[in-house]
């Protein structure tokens, strides 16, 4: 496996080059750089961004159509889809509040402030059943913990606020303005290498973890769900590491990370010519070559990995 190495800082950031190991995740015509001065085609980044502030700032309207705007390339992203169920729910829009949290946790299953607030909201609405439906859910996740696992704390915040809000009814309290992990630019960014560390040390698990992390701070970024779907893909998860390669290639076509290693896990599946469509594409782009053409034309020659 090529390893990505942090190399030369530029202003605050640091710029990710390709050391014979893991692709640069830059698209286009330029190498890859951290999450916050790396831009796609489309810069759902910033927009995702522009949401949160105005989560934060409690300017629902400006937030719901910042993340529907997110969510027209990205619309199985769990983070943004909770998101974007807060700002209806400021709204007073309870019914396409409760779609978006039923997203989220379809897309993320272990996202428990989803599962809290898919409860709050279900009770508010008078849907007794389903928010009992969840709240089974969340003790049912409380009883795995055994008060040992990382959501402990929240867990037991969920089920007391899913507990409180089928007792209130209509008149249940829903928080629109949680504490957002990694509000900054720049923590996110550490989060972001902290990942693409653990992918050099083969922690896939670990680095989805960070991944995740970092997305919350910058949104459907395309290297961020490039990695994510390396790190699945490793972990055997085709289906899954699909979702995130398209995601990626929808907001920034050009992304070669995102081409080579989709090419990458059609060899694995055998659609060779899906694989080579992917080759073709990255050598229109890179009319003088580039690595990223040439590693999945060594994937396409053996038919699997070169290294296997």
């Amino acid at each position: 496996m090529r390893l990505l190495v942090p190399a030369i800082l530029l202003s605050t950031a640091a710029l990710l080059l390709p050391a014979g190991g893991l692709s640069n995740p830059g698209g286009g015509g330029g190498g890859g750089g951290v999450p916050s001065v790396s831009a796609p085609s489309f810069d759902a980044a910033a927009e995702y961004r522009k949401g949160v502030e105005a989560l934060q700032a409690q300017r629902f309207p400006d937030a719901r159509k910042s993340f529907v705007k997110v969510l027209g390339v990205a619309d199985r992203d769990a983070n943004i889809n909770y998101l974007a169920g807060l700002a209806y729910a400021g709204e007073g829009n309870l019914k396409n509040a409760r779609k978006h949290f039923e997203k989220a946790v379809r897309y993320d299953e272990n996202m428990v402030l989803a599962h809290q607030q898919l409860g709050v909201t279900s009770a508010k609405l008078g849907d007794f059943p389903k928010a009992e439906k969840v709240l089974a859910g969340l003790k049912a996740l409380v009883a795995k913990c055994a008060g040992t696992c990382p959501d402990a704390a929240k867990l037991a915040t969920a089920v007391a606020a899913v507990e409180g809000a089928m007792g209130a009814g209509p008149h249940a309290r829903i928080d629109t303005r949680p504490s957002l992990l990694f509000s900054s630019a720049a923590g996110g960014d550490r989060a972001y290498l902290d990942a693409v560390s653990l992918i050099n040390e083969r922690r896939y698990q670990e680095a989805i973890a960070a991944f995740e992390a970092a997305r919350a701070a910058f949104g459907a970024h395309p290297d961020v769900l490039t990695y994510l779907g390396f790190a699945h893909r490793k972990l055997g998860r085709f289906d899954v590491a699909e979702t995130y390669y398209r995601q990626a290639l929808a907001l920034a076509p050009g992304h070669r990370g995102a081409t080579e290693y989709y090419g990458e896990l059609m060899v694995e599946r055998g659609d060779m010519a899906g694989a080579r469509r992917m080759l073709a594409r990255l050598e229109t782009g890179c009319a003088f070559g580039c690595a990223e053409a040439d590693e999945l034309r060594r994937w396409i020659e053996n038919g699997r990995s070169p290294a296997s």
